[in-house]
């Protein structure tokens, strides 16, 4: 029987989740409640916010939707089903990057494994880092899958230097997660969300490269009011679940 909360699975299965992240290191209240707000009501799936107490009693009185934690650190993700989340995610690096640290496969495998066997029962999200070649993404996410990993998600828009403004720019930003997603989509069974670097604009390309859903941060989070949120998350939605959209080709 599936981990996966209901509306989740469902949404992977027709291949259009949608995910909005408020960020691993984001203990802003009031960027949390805003950010939740706008993927409630923008159309959302589901929202993936810093492990912390405080913020999952914000988010559920804030959305309807399933709350996903993250965080790097097992227990951390234990305290957090019991404070109420649905699911946890092993990933958002990107912040950590900044700060000099690399996760290795052998890394995230010994943190899989342990959450697991603290959360028996509860949804897994992973992701992969970019900082391995390709392969190595694919191998490492193969083995995540045979430990009891539920979820694969992909990386790299923040390490991406785009050459060039506008669409192509975008295109360039999200190169690397959607290789990631094509490659890795192809090699397990459970499924892939897309995330870090995308826009309405490749969001619809990351569904076509194999993914089963995407996740969108700083083009949601770091905007300034929940209007402006609300509309960037519709955005996605409707370039998501576009025919053009699922009819496209790579």
């Amino acid at each position: 029987m599936s981990r996966l909360p209901l509306a989740l699975a469902t949404a992977f299965d027709r291949r259009n989740a949608l995910k909005i992240i408020s960020g691993i290191q984001n203990f802003d209240r009031s960027s949390v409640k805003m950010v939740v707000q706008a993927a409630d009501r923008g159309g959302a799936t589901f929202v993936d916010i810093a492990a912390d107490a405080e913020l999952i009693a914000i988010a559920k009185s804030n959305c309807s939707l399933p709350i996903c934690v993250s965080a790097v650190e097992a227990h951390k993700l234990a305290e957090a089903v019991a404070n109420g989340a649905d699911l946890v995610e092993i990933g958002n690096y990107d912040s950590f990057y900044a700060q000099g640290r690399i996760f290795t496969a052998d890394e995230i495998i010994a943190l899989t494994a342990e959450t697991r066997a603290l959360l028996p029962h509860t949804a897994i999200s992973v992701t992969v880092p970019h900082t391995l070649p390709l392969d190595e993404q694919v191998t490492l996410a193969e083995k995540l899958e045979a430990i009891g990993a539920d979820i694969i998600q992909t990386e790299g828009g923040t390490s991406s230097a785009p050459t060039h403004a506008g669409i192509l720019g975008a295109i360039e930003k999200a190169s690397p997660t959607l290789a990631a997603a094509h490659a890795i989509s192809r090699a397990v069974s459970i499924p892939v969300l897309c995330a870090s670097g995308l826009s309405n604009i490749t969001a619809p390309m990351a569904i076509a490269s194999g993914a089963s859903g995407v996740g969108v941060g700083s083009a949601v989070n770091q905007l300034n009011d929940v209007v402006s949120m609300i509309a960037t998350v519709r955005a996605l939605r409707e370039a998501i679940n576009s025919n053009v959209a699922n009819k496209a080709i790579l």
